[in-house]
């Protein structure tokens, strides 16, 4: 006869093998939670543009910025989308957007 607690001794030996592989396991912290904040020379090599033309953005507010104090702050998530938002349509895109827009006029 099978003993009735061999099959639940075995599950509870690999929960506890499990939670022990979590805990020895490093933490991984999301991007989401923890935003990466670049100063204005790292803004700067990341977009590839000069200090002086990166405050010429900042003075005229072209470009997402924060400010503590006398610093600068810049969010390499929102840096990257506002390099996004410069990007041009493929002639494909427009005449695509074109037809779309002349079949909903009809």
């Amino acid at each position: 006869m099978n003993n009735p607690f061999a099959e639940i001794e075995v599950r509870l030996s690999n929960i506890e093998n499990l939670i022990l592989d979590l805990k020895h396991q490093p933490k991984q912290v999301s991007t989401e939670q923890t935003e990466q904040l670049l100063t204005i020379q790292q803004a700067s090599q990341f977009l590839n543009l000069s200090v002086p033309t990166l405050y010429g953005y900042v003075h005229r507010s072209e470009i997402p910025v924060m400010k503590k104090s006398k610093r600068l702050y810049f969010s390499k998530k929102e840096l990257f989308a506002w390099v996004k938002t410069g990007r041009k349509k493929t002639v494909s895109e427009i005449t695509a957007e074109a037809d779309t827009y002349l079949k909903e006029k009809k």
